[in-house]
């Protein structure tokens, strides 16, 4: 019996028209629901997907149902949570995760997907374990066949699965894991940034090392073109922490989000934040600005960790601002019974990099010491000392610090490293509690041999505390009988002064030449072989006139000049000018390097004219600036005739 192709084509159209409509009819039913989910599974709806190309080839089917068909939104159908994904979840031993696929053999690649990324969980707890799951043909077989229907694992899987790949730390030229880069690669702009963030944060680290680079550019340029997407603080701080230092661009949008969410941010953000600025040395003063004002503002509790973390970070940048120092060495005092020595030194090391001197804080510092004598260890020790001598603080208990300070050098001075050797010993000449066996340890020739003709400006620094430190000797104990550091003639000068002239410098120089009146009584910027320099130098005589300096000796010079004795009575004036940085924080006390300096010039012979940042400001007028410098050498010269 013979059918007709007419027919059969009318009946198919039929059928299909008819299977159409009910499909419609479905959609129609719940597109309510497609608005307010914003995505329609539709495994449920219908066995199969109609599309609208599959309507149009046939040639009876209506016009108006195929613009209704090819309006139908076509969707991927997502398996449902089956009891194989809780199997996955509860998995305990990587044998478990690799007989999956045996006993279940329709896996979706999702969770094949989900099958390696807590296999590498796993593995993380129990790293001996690695080189053989990776080895295993089972797990061989899982990589292939998620890298081969890779295009229907989840987004979210996805960037799971490639941090999981990099950490079981497959070979860089595995076929699987290129396979799963390249399909990041391209799904990159339908990532959430939330996604993108992820990556950042668990995936830098190995792209750097894996050295897939293509991919971090990517990244990077997707975190940038997007960043305003990010809606909470603490994704800006993991990528601000993970990226901010590949990138530029990325970072000063970073720090703008940053200051939008800072209402967000709790104390470990905060902390967090301080340590990404001061990791990069990146001294962001709006930013530094607004942590500031929520660490005093906010009623935040602060762990010691916390607390030590944002010490450090403000002494690394530099950054002054008194009420959150306040508030850091009061919730501080509390725990220092219970830190570590080295968390002390740490914690000592970081206020003095900010010229914070607080003293009950540092006097639980030096009682803390003595209480862990036997705990501490010698260099942590000496990052006390260095703390306690850079902002001149001397402990109550002076002679039993120092005692245990010189009992543990005894032993281990030489043991330590040669610049903090000199650090240390130089330290204890700015305390005036160094020692003779101390000095000869660093001024014999066996070890300062290895400073002469240094180049680099942290040798030169060293070079330069030898200095102090044979000043000390030379000057401050008479009793000291050598070894001191060789001629001058044989070893490099102090470093000259700085070259850029502040206006107190430019100011004092400019007044004392109008109260000279000629050029060959007076010098300045002075370099004298003690390691220092002087602002300026003048002679008097005994009826308070001034002398042409050059004519007379003067043994001081690093190239010591002149003939003629000083005259009878004759007196050596030094200016010396101190800075705003030249004193602790909101203080008038000079630090411990500055003491030192004023102390060997006055042990020199000289008479010291201190000028202070502060006195200076107030004197408005050239009259007034004259009198001031006047006023003060003739007060200096009468408390010398007075003793």
């Amino acid at each position: 019996m013979e059918v007709n192709p007419g027919a059969r084509g009318d009946t198919m159209t039929a059928h299909l028209v008819k299977r159409c409509t009910c499909l419609l009819r479905e959609a129609a039913s719940i597109a309510p629901a497609i608005s307010r989910a914003g995505r329609l599974r539709l495994a449920r709806v219908a066995p199969r997907t109609v599309t609208s190309s599959t309507a149009s080839r046939s040639p009876h089917s209506p016009g108006p149902l195929t613009e209704l068909l090819e309006k139908v939104p076509v969707f991927t159908p997502y398996p449902e949570r089956e009891e194989v994904d809780l199997l996955i979840e509860k998995a305990t031993r990587p044998e478990q995760l690799l007989a999956l696929p045996q006993g279940v053999p329709c896996l979706h690649p999702n969770q094949v997907a989900l099958i390696v990324i807590q296999l590498s969980r796993l593995l993380a707890e129990k790293p001996k374990d690695k080189a053989s799951v990776t080895q295993d043909g089972r797990f061989l077989q899982l990589l292939n066949l998620v890298s081969s229907q890779i295009s229907s694992v989840w987004h979210g899987t996805l960037v799971k699965l490639l941090r999981s790949l990099y950490s079981l730390a497959l070979p860089k030229t595995s076929k699987e894991l290129q396979s799963v880069e390249q399909e990041v690669r391209w799904r990159m702009r339908r990532l959430k940034y939330k996604q993108l963030a992820f990556l950042a944060e668990t995936s830098t680290a190995y792209m750097q090392e894996w050295d897939s680079q293509e991919l971090l550019a990517e990244l990077i340029v997707h975190l940038e073109r997007r960043w305003a997407e990010i809606e909470d603080g603490r994704t800006v701080v993991a990528i601000m922490m993970k990226m901010g230092h590949l990138s530029e661009p990325l970072m000063n949008r970073l720090e703008d989000k940053c200051l939008e969410l800072m209402e967000q941010l709790g104390p470990d953000d905060l902390r967090k934040v301080l340590l990404t600025l001061a990791a990069q040395n990146r001294r962001s003063v709006p930013l530094l600005r607004a942590v500031s004002y929520h660490l005093v503002q906010k009623p935040l509790t602060l762990t010691k960790g916390v607390l030590m973390d944002m010490a450090y970070a403000y002494g690394k940048l530099n950054f002054h601002q008194a009420q959150v120092f306040q508030r850091l060495a009061a919730d501080l005092l509390p725990h220092v019974p219970n830190l570590t020595p080295s968390e002390v030194a740490h914690c000592s090391k970081s206020l003095a990099f900010l010229k914070w001197l607080n003293l009950p804080l540092f006097e639980a510092f030096s009682q803390h010491v003595l209480n862990k004598s036997q705990d501490i260890t010698l260099p942590h020790l000496c990052n006390v000392v260095q703390a306690f001598a850079h902002l001149n603080f001397h402990p109550e208990e002076e002679d039993r610090f120092f005692s245990l300070v010189h009992e543990k050098l005894a032993s281990g001075l030489a043991n330590l490293s040669p610049a903090l050797q000199v650090d240390v010993v130089w330290a204890l000449c700015v305390l005036g509690q160094v020692q003779e066996a101390e000095l000869r340890a660093v001024l014999h020739p066996s070890f300062h041999a290895q400073f002469l003709g240094c180049v680099s400006p942290k040798e030169k620094n060293t070079f330069q505390k030898l200095l102090h430190i044979n000043t000390t000797a030379h000057l401050e104990h008479p009793e000291y009988t050598g070894p001191l550091l060789p001629a001058l003639t044989s070893v490099p000068g102090p470093t000259a002064p700085d070259k850029k002239v502040t206006p107190l410098q430019k100011e004092l120089q400019g007044t004392l030449k109008e109260l000279l009146g000629s050029a060959d009584k007076g010098c300045f910027a002075v370099t004298t072989q003690y390691g220092w320099a002087l602002d300026a130098e003048v002679l008097l005589d005994t009826e308070g006139q001034f002398l042409p300096l050059r004519d007379f000796v003067a043994p001081h010079l690093a190239q010591p000049a002149g003939s003629q004795s000083l005259p009878p009575g004759a007196k050596r004036l030094a200016f010396l000018r101190w800075e705003f940085s030249n004193f602790s924080s909101r203080s008038k006390d000079l630090l411990g390097r500055f003491l030192l300096a004023r102390r060997h010039i006055l042990a020199a012979g000289f008479l010291v004219i201190d000028v202070p940042y502060y006195e200076w400001l107030e004197l408005k007028s050239e009259w007034q600036k004259g009198a001031y410098l006047k006023d003060k050498m003739r007060k200096a010269v009468a408390a010398d005739l007075a003793k």
